[in-house]
């Protein structure tokens, strides 16, 4: 064999490599070109940043807290006659009300601590 070949084939091998090489470049400018370009398109669509005298104040009175309290079955009205059903604007809008008690219940003595610690519950 000519030594000739070998020398083309190498020759012809790196101007591939650097070809792709080059090719990937440009293919990965024009994606991020065409990312860049979306996120401008997005942005002026959007609704500018509020400034910051528009920006959320707290009330007059301070941050608004947790209110805890203990609630207990509010019974469902009966109907005047059997055969009549109830209509949902005659039910009342809370499934709760208040109760009268606000204790916090307890550990009963000679309760389990969890659900299956293994002790006998209550007894």
């Amino acid at each position: 064999m000519n030594p000739t070949y070998f020398e083309l084939a190498a020759a012809t091998t790196a101007l591939s490599a650097v070809g792709a090489f080059a090719g990937g470049l440009i293919i990965a400018g024009a994606l991020v070109w065409a990312v860049r370009l979306g996120i401008i398109k997005v942005r002026r669509g959007e609704s500018r940043p509020p400034r910051p005298d528009e920006q959320p104040r707290l009330p007059e009175g301070g941050a608004v807290r947790e209110i805890r309290e203990m609630r207990e079955p509010d019974e469902v009205p009966v109907a005047k006659d059997e055969s009549e059903r109830l209509m949902p604007y005659e039910l009342r809008h809370a499934g709760g009300k208040r109760s009268e008690d606000q204790r916090t219940p307890r550990w009963a003595p000679g309760s389990s601590g969890s659900f299956g610690s293994g002790g006998p519950g209550r007894t």
